[in-house]
């Protein structure tokens, strides 16, 4: 049962061939048995999950169905606030906190019937280490020892390892896709402002998106439709779109695996009657120096209080961050403005020219201890370059979707993603085309050994 994806679920519960408390039931139970070794959840609501199952099966039964998330289970990522139940931002500063109000995200996907099984694990307040957080670092289920990648770590681990058919993530630079990319699953980070954060903990006001996971983008499209509150209504095939490929800057630092993959997923489409155009995006090196400019201001205004009052309870890189981020002058900060504005210009003139761009989602998962290393070495410490792949989807604020298109050879084999962007309110056009990929291969139904 906790192998299929909701799209699949929904009928069965609302014909009753399922109960969503046997669902619940066997999604607690995967939690119970997986979650010491992969630490995707720091809270589990189960009796709040039953009750709900409960209240969901008789609804059912009524006739009162509705719609296709009533009776599924999820979990978000600890960083929206759950009313009663506690909100912990991944951090000690922030680990026995209850609100009073709840998210919107979480509302809207309550009042469609989803049932809320328990809250996931994530880099503190979204821009930790991964090491020194509130518990234990999440761990990527096809490999315990690499990384599922951060911020949004739990939302991915616990997708791949069968414990919920949903799960909310959080993207500020890439950290709803690189936890898709890294687990296997498929993630959307929608046109900034498409999902509100109302009752989401801010890292940077300007650049936070949240959106879906899942493990097809079948369930990301109806959970996109939930919490964006307006369904997407997209054409079927990709017979006749012209899909952009910008291989020169975005295929930098890819292992020579991903390159291959993303050329055989490009390879599938144009099989289906989609139409590859070469692309060029002017400048797209400046956009992650802007965004880190924009990201490390913003937070460190939206955290000045908590970095007054609790700065020894953060993780020492946290805190280095924050105090290193108060520094930007507002000359900084204005001149990375402007960058964004002339990349946004830029990616109207991509985007006007094919229906969709399809780059890398970077390289596969890192070995966990590795990427701690690595995220504490000094500024002055030179880093092994990697693919520049996600921040200008961030940066401009267009839709965003990755999906997995292969593995490595291994040992062990890890997934490989690749991503597509659109124009911005573009979703459908971005679930459009994962569809049809999805529809003629299977790397979204593998599944790691651990599952069994």
């Amino acid at each position: 049962m906790i192998e299929l994806p909701a799209e699949e679920l929904g009928p069965l519960l609302r014909r009753r061939k399922v109960s969503p408390v046997e669902l619940v039931r066997a999604c607690l139970q995967q939690i119970e048995k997986l979650n010491p070794q992969v630490q995707a959840f720091l809270t589990v609501t189960g009796e709040r999950a039953l009750a709900a199952a409960r209240e969901a099966e008789e609804e059912i039964r009524r006739g009162r169905y509705r719609g296709p998330l009533h009776g599924i289970p999820y979990a978000p990522k600890d960083i929206l606030a759950t009313k009663g139940i506690r909100t912990t931002n991944g951090s000690r500063v922030t680990a026995e906190w209850v609100p009073e109000y709840e998210s919107t995200v979480t509302e809207r996907l309550g009042a469609a019937g989803a049932i809320l099984v328990g809250k996931l694990n994530l880099l503190e307040f979204a821009m930790g280490s991964g090491q020194r957080g509130l518990v234990a670092p999440a761990r990527n289920p096809w490999s315990l020892a690499h990384s599922p990648s951060g911020s949004s770590s739990g939302s991915g681990a616990a997708l791949e390892a069968r414990m919920v058919p949903l799960t909310v993530g959080t993207d500020t630079g890439e950290s709803i896709r690189g936890p898709a990319k890294s687990c296997g699953v498929v993630g959307l980070k929608p046109t900034y402002g498409r999902v509100s954060r109302e009752g989401v903990t801010a890292l940077s006001w300007t650049l936070d998106h949240v959106g879906p996971m899942a493990r097809t983008v079948g369930d990301v499209a109806a959970m996109f439709a939930v919490m964006a509150g307006a369904k997407e209504r997209s054409g079927v095939g990709v017979k006749g779109l012209r899909i952009g490929v910008a291989e020169g800057h975005f295929f930098e630092h890819l292992i020579p695996e991903v390159a291959r993959a993303l050329r055989a997923a490009m390879g599938e489409l144009e099989k289906l009657g989609a139409e590859r155009v070469e692309v060029k995006v002017e400048n797209a090196a400046m956009a992650s120096p802007a965004l880190s400019v924009i990201l490390g201001a913003e937070s460190a205004s939206v955290h000045a209080e908590r970095l007054r009052e609790s700065a020894g309870l953060m993780d020492p890189l946290v805190r280095e961050r924050l105090e290193a981020n108060s520094l930007y002058s507002a000359m900084d900060y204005i001149h990375a403005l402007r960058v964004r504005t002339v990349m946004k210009a830029e990616m109207r003139r991509v985007l006007a020219g094919c229906d969709a761009v399809l780059l890398p989602a970077g390289n596969p998962a890192p070995l966990l201890e590795e990427e701690i290393v690595e995220t504490d070495l000094p500024p002055a410490v030179a880093r092994a370059p990697r693919p520049d792949v996600m921040n200008l989807a961030n940066l401009t604020g267009i839709p965003a979707l990755v999906l997995p298109c292969g593995f490595t050879a291994g040992p062990p084999a890890l997934p490989i993603g690749m991503q597509l962007w659109a124009k911005p309110f573009g979703e459908a056009m971005l679930f459009r085309i994962g569809q049809a990929y999805q529809g003629v291969t299977d790397w979204h139904q593998r599944a790691p050994g651990m599952v069994g």
